[in-house]
């Protein structure tokens, strides 16, 4: 993935994070970190973020993946394998 569609990619994660969590301070967002580490983030969340993740971007997020969008980068890496594979032949 080139860099300016890795930004893109981060940039709709982040904002579909926040349409889920709207008290999220995003300027302060640690993108490493574990989103329960660092606010209020419960399985609802995750559930609703793969919501909107799959609203915004098609990609299915089954339940037992939910760890893999623990945080930010842990998002953009799964989101990013997942449309790559959907891509190949």
């Amino acid at each position: 993935m080139n860099v300016q569609s890795e930004e893109t990619l981060r940039a709709t994660i982040l904002d579909s994070l926040l349409s889920v969590a709207p008290d999220i301070d995003a300027a302060a967002l640690d993108p490493h970190l574990e989103f329960r580490e660092q606010f209020d983030f419960d399985s609802m969340d995750y559930l609703s973020l793969a919501t909107a993740l799959h609203a915004r971007l098609g990609v299915d997020v089954p339940e037992v993946d939910y760890p893999k969008l623990g945080s930010l980068d842990g998002c953009v890496r799964y989101i990013a394998d997942a449309l790559s594979r959907r891509s190949s032949p």
